[in-house]
């Protein structure tokens, strides 16, 4: 399945999408993309809907972020060996791990803010993990059956507010409007191998970013069982697992993102992003 949510930020409503591209309307059988919505149980009820049955949405509605009551967005840093590569750093020997505030959180087409006092706003595309089950010390083997889905995340960075500044990562990667996320989230049902998925990033009409999961350097399962380790994961959290090559920090000279400025970026069966950069 691929779920969405629609309608004015703050008030969405939860929605899927038929065979044929169509969005329908959820909100008869579920208040929201959350919670026990995201369960085993929860996506196996909504599976067993009949989709042809529930209202159509008019297609020009605004989507918003994919799911909600996320309360923790967790961040994996230098995943991508090639990533790593561009940007002068050495692989890590385990996973960096930071965290990206909810309040970043926005719809998959939302306007991207550039903050005041930026010089270096950055873009970065990557496959978005979307806990359904409580994961705690589980097992690489198990991790994936804690996973309700998946979905395209822009992990939006202030290179200067992250790396020039005092202090953690996440100061340069929680401004208003840095997470957009969706524009659905995929079951996992429907993605047969997280880690052989192709992705992609556009400012401009120039493509920056061409990369795949194949080349990240702790997969999925990995990931979600490291994490559990020192975290309890939640239904609803999201795990955004890192970045391909081809981020404006990694250009020669760097190239930033300024007012004005449209990316759109996608990953294989995940569906497309669009964004417009807007003053804050």
């Amino acid at each position: 399945m691929k779920l969405l949510r629609y309608g004015q930020p703050g008030a969405e409503k939860p929605g899927v999408l038929d065979s044929e591209g169509r969005i329908r309307d959820l909100s008869a059988h579920v208040a929201d993309i959350a919670g026990a919505t995201l369960s085993p149980d929860g996506l196996a009820a909504l599976a067993a809907l009949p989709l042809d049955s529930l209202p159509i949405v008019d297609p020009a509605v605004r989507l918003g972020p994919c799911v909600t009551g996320t309360g923790k967005f967790i961040c994996i840093g230098l995943n991508y060996s090639d990533h790593a590569a561009e940007t002068g750093a050495t692989v890590p020997t385990e996973p960096v791990i930071f965290m990206k505030a909810t309040s970043a959180i926005q719809g998959p087409n939302d306007p991207v803010e550039i903050p005041r006092g930026s010089v270096k706003t950055d873009w970065e595309v990557e496959l978005g993990v979307v806990i359904g089950k409580t994961a705690k010390y589980v097992s690489e083997a198990d991790a994936l059956d804690h996973v309700a889905g998946y979905c395209v995340i822009n992990d939006l960075s202030e290179r200067a507010f992250q790396l020039e500044h005092q202090g953690q990562w996440t100061k340069g990667k929680s401004c208003d409007s840095f997470g957009p996320v969706g524009p659905w989230l995929v079951t996992k049902d429907e993605v047969a191998d997280p880690q052989a998925l192709d992705m992609w990033l556009e400012v401009n009409g120039h493509r920056y970013q061409n990369g795949s999961t194949r080349t990240m350097v702790y997969g999925v399962a990995f990931v979600v069982s490291y994490l559990s380790r020192f975290m309890s994961l939640r239904p609803g959290d999201i795990i955004s697992t890192g970045t391909p090559p081809g981020v404006g920090l990694g250009q020669k000279p760097p190239v930033y993102l300024k007012v004005g400025d449209r990316m759109e970026l996608g990953i294989q069966g995940l569906g497309q992003q669009r964004q417009i950069c807007v003053s804050c």
